[in-house]
């Protein structure tokens, strides 16, 4: 990838379309959390994401959540297409993988075979989603392959749209993403990346805190439009953790002409911006 013409890299989006899948009614999920994006429902394959990011002249981190239980689907996108389609449009597209932890040793095996012969270049966590706590000592072994490749693990971290509005609010907890979670696992795997996803509402000086203690622990700014940002967020982007914010949107629910516009209604100064957009992501994701 030819990162010197990138206007941003957009180190946060999803495909939930396979490419052998026609369009079809959005499911419930989608649905749901479109309109707890208050946007219209739609899915991409990954040739239309990268089609749309080429249009952009941005770059992107594409990944799909893997859930154990959750009824099978079709038309979903397996994380080895991601990978190859991905690697077909290795201009603007960066595969990332996702293995639910409840897989056991067998999830280890797919993710070592994930990276090893699909070239995955890093691993997307959803503890709510995905029921688990990220400091479970019974998660570290899928940790350790991750940092013994050398590869960024990207956690969901806060209040989420999956599940919003629906009953019970889809039986998920919301608890599991608390990124004060994250600390022992940044201490227990120092060489491992680890990039906190959202503003992390209601826990956002935890996640300040955890990022500013430990070196390699970004924040990325997805998820929300930047106009709804907490103030202390805005105020350390733009000190103390100018080096550790990334360039997130959350797309579909958040394109990049919303995200961008509403980034100039905050007070995220210019000289910051360089490195929000592109700078902190090319080091993060070792594109450097």
């Amino acid at each position: 990838m030819e990162t010197d013409h990138l206007k941003a890299i957009d180190v946060h989006t999803h495909v939930q379309r396979s490419t052998h899948a026609t369009p079809d009614t959005p499911s419930e999920a989608l649905t749901s959390m479109a309109q707890y994006f208050r946007t219209t429902p739609k899915s991409y394959t990954v040739d239309e994401l990268a089609a749309f990011y080429r249009d952009q002249n941005m770059a992107a981190v594409t990944f799909t959540v893997d859930v154990k239980d959750a009824p099978e689907n079709p038309g979903q996108p397996t994380n080895e297409e991601i990978a190859e389609r991905s690697h077909a449009n290795s201009d603007v597209l960066i595969p990332f993988a996702s293995v639910d932890p409840a897989r056991g040793a067998e999830g280890v095996r797919w993710a070592r075979r994930l990276i090893e012969e699909h070239g995955v270049r890093g691993f997307k966590f959803h503890p709510t989603a995905q029921a688990f706590q990220p400091d479970d000592r019974a998660v570290y072994p899928l940790y350790e392959v991750i940092q013994e490749a050398g590869l960024p693990a990207l956690f969901h971290t806060g209040q989420t749209g999956a599940g919003a509005g629906q009953r019970g609010g889809g039986g998920l907890k919301l608890r599991y993403s608390n990124p004060i979670y994250l600390d022992d696992v940044a201490a227990d795997f120092p060489d491992l990346t680890i990039i906190m996803a959202h503003p992390s509402f209601p826990w956002q000086e935890e996640a300040i805190s955890v990022a500013l203690h430990k070196p390699l622990v970004y924040i990325d700014l997805s998820g929300w439009s930047p106009k709804y940002f907490p103030p202390i967020l805005v105020q350390y982007a733009n000190t103390l953790l100018k080096d550790k914010v990334l360039f997130g949107t959350d797309f579909p629910m958040l394109t990049p002409e919303r995200w961008l516009a509403d980034l100039e209604k905050t007070g995220i100064r210019d000289e910051v911006k360089p490195k929000l957009f592109k700078e902190n992501a090319i080091r993060a994701l070792g594109l450097g």
